[in-house]
């Protein structure tokens, strides 16, 4: 990208290019960051009195740099915003490896309970072009290759059933939400217990995400984890084992069923794929054998937390207004015939509640992409608290503040309004520039 001289010049000119590279800079490379307009006034307060003190630091807007104050847009999705997305996935690698070795406030006891990763499929809706195990070619004939576009589409996209494949879609958080209940009731089954005698003696812990298959369907892949009554910190029971955690994910995926809309006579009902993959989570490698580490699955399962159904489907990574958008869009002619399955399924009154149309770009999916148990192991939040907090510490030391002594009491008044969202051509062209030594080779890919 060329810099643009015009702006760059304007800048150099009236002495606003080091402030703007200073802001720029806090912003960590993202691409997409918030525009906010308005004012923060932090004054001193007496908690002994409640009296207001004096201004201790005041900030416009208007004198900064940029001209509005620029905030990280802080988008999981890769096409979105890369750097924002490389953050998330970090920070879900992260919080995956505390809950299989330990750290982050969770013990490293926790290595040892039986934990195994497991991956639940979609049902199938119609064939489709795929790479067959144990067969040469495709049923169409042609052996793909593994970046062929063809892949995951119908065979027969007339005979595909895009209403069941939607409606999957719709349906999979709620189904993922009784097979974490009927895990429970086989793990009490299992181990001579009652339901509700269960929870003072283990706990099943979970952390997943979701991703999708070429076709535009909605998988999982889970760590599952069986612990003591009190989660990670306390050790599970000796009948607890990775034999009967398997088994019984296995007994729960069977049983699962969700209860769909019925359309013009016909009852949709929902459940996970015959394919169901459970590996117990030991030490080895986890692509040339047959067991997992600990690094591997983190590192797997993090990859798909950036991604969207843009990433399988080419389909759109935002939300659409009109139908007719879709046709100024380069997407694949199968993420075009889901998205306009949802947009027809969404005008039907009984389906409101699955509100399709606002999620058609997500080819109906309306759950969240990752999420955990409580006891699992830390949260985003807390990963995201600390690295501010240790921002505050860095710029604290820069400005030699006593990093030791007690915050004052302070009160904040603050008003801000949105301005807009991206960086103008020399702000882009400024970021790229600064980040442009950025590591490579980051430990936590997969």
């Amino acid at each position: 990208m060329a810099p643009p001289r015009t702006e760059l010049h304007r800048l150099a000119a009236h002495g606003q290019l080091p402030g703007l590279l200073r802001q720029l800079s806090t912003l960590g490379g993202c691409s997409r960051p918030i525009r906010l307009a308005g004012h923060r006034t932090e004054h001193a307060l007496d908690t002994t009195t409640g009296e207001i003190g004096p201004v201790l630091h005041h900030l416009e807007s208007t004198a900064l740099p940029a001209g509005q104050l620029l905030v990280r847009c802080n988008n999981r999705r890769a096409t979105r915003c890369a750097t924002c997305a490389e953050t998330y996935r970090r920070d879900t690698y992260h919080l995956i490896t505390a809950g299989l070795r330990g750290g982050k406030g969770t013990p490293e006891h926790v290595a040892a309970h039986p934990r195994v990763f497991a991956t639940f499929t979609a049902p199938g809706f119609g064939p489709v072009h795929n790479r067959p195990t144990g067969r040469p070619a495709c049923r169409c004939g042609t052996a793909h290759h593994d970046d062929d576009p063809a892949l995951g589409t119908p065979l027969n996209p007339d005979t595909y059933d895009y209403e069941a494949a939607v409606l999957w879609n719709a349906h999979a958080g709620a189904l993922w939400r009784r097979f974490s209940i009927y895990l429970r009731r086989e793990v009490a089954k299992r181990a001579g217990l009652s339901q509700r005698t269960l929870r003072h003696h283990a706990r099943v812990s979970f952390a997943k995400v979701a991703e999708y298959q070429r076709r535009g369907a909605v998988h999982f892949h889970a760590v599952i984890r069986l612990d003591g009554p009190d989660g990670g910190t306390t050790p599970p029971p000796p009948w607890a084992t990775a034999e009967l955690l398997t088994d019984a994910i296995r007994a729960a995926a069977h049983s699962a069923r969700v209860t769909g809309p019925t359309l013009n006579g016909r009852e949709h009902v929902f459940a996970f794929g015959a394919q169901l993959d459970i590996r117990v989570i030991r030490s080895a490698d986890f692509t040339g054998g047959a067991e997992l580490t600990d690094r591997a699955v983190a590192g797997y399962i993090a990859k798909y937390a950036t991604k969207g159904a843009e990433a399988a489907t080419g389909a759109l990574d935002h939300r659409i207004r009109f139908l007719a958008e879709i046709a100024h869009t380069d997407l694949t002619d199968h993420a075009r015939r889901m998205i306009r399955t949802c947009w027809e399924l969404g005008a039907r009154r009984d389906l409101e509640h699955l509100r399709l149309r606002a999620w058609a770009h997500r080819l109906g999916f309306r759950g969240h992409f990752s999420t955990k148990t409580r006891r699992y192991s830390t949260t985003l939040g807390t990963l995201r608290q600390a690295r501010a907090d240790w921002r505050r510490l860095q710029a604290a030391i820069a400005r030699g503040d006593d990093t030791h002594a007690p915050a004052p009491a302070t009160l904040v008044l603050a008003h801000w309004a949105y301005a807009g969202t991206g960086l103008t051509k020399g702000e882009r062209w400024l970021t790229d520039v600064l980040h442009t030594d950025r590591a490579e080779g980051d430990p936590t890919h997969g």
